[in-house]
């Protein structure tokens, strides 16, 4: 045990000179046979690398190009397929459009010859009725005239009666009559 009286001392003694050696890839002593071995494990890598790796890769790279490039033409095939599924699909609807148009004219022709041919027809019908309604007409008006005739005859016949007192024959009065129609009186 130490007495209270003696003086102690701690601390790092430091040795007069350094080890030697220190990190040894930093040891110039070892340059030489570090260049060999690097040499040796560059030369091995490489070869390795040439030899196994190296086909690895390319022949990926060309199956991806070969891929792609097949994708490519598959794209561009269908893309030619779908061109042409489109132009079939145009050409038909522009076929179907100009035979809907053709039977619209069609039947828009129909339509207008059957019009044509009912409007003839009531055309007709209209004209025989309308004779038939002038004949019924004239043979009114033809009636007519013959009772007012036949009125005025009697009138006159009446009237050159009280006025007279004389009595006249019808035959008298309807000549009378038809002188003053013929005289427009």
């Amino acid at each position: 045990m130490l007495d209270a009286g003696t003086p102690t001392t701690t601390g790092t003694v430091a040795p007069a000179q350094p080890e030697q050696g220190g990190f040894p890839p930093f040891d110039t002593r070892t340059f030489p046979s570090q260049v060999f071995w690097l040499a040796i494990t560059f030369a091995f890598l490489f070869v390795v690398l040439w030899k196994l790796v190296t086909p690895r890769i390319s022949g990926v790279i060309t199956a991806r190009r070969d891929q792609i490039n097949g994708d490519v033409r598959t794209a561009e095939q269908h893309r030619r397929d779908s061109e042409a599924a489109a132009a079939a699909y145009e050409t038909a609807l522009a076929g179907a459009r100009a035979r809907a148009h053709k039977l619209a004219e069609e039947n828009r022709q129909k339509l207008n010859e059957e019009a044509a041919r009912d409007k003839a027809a009531a055309e007709a019908t209209a004209q025989k009725d309308f004779a038939a309604a002038e004949t019924r007409i004239a043979a009114t008006r033809a009636e007519a005239r013959a009772h007012v005739v036949r009125a005025a005859q009697e009138a006159a016949a009446d009237i050159v009666s009280r006025l007279t007192g004389e009595s006249v024959g019808a035959d008298e009065a309807a000549r009378a009559v038809q002188a003053a129609i013929g005289s427009g009186t």
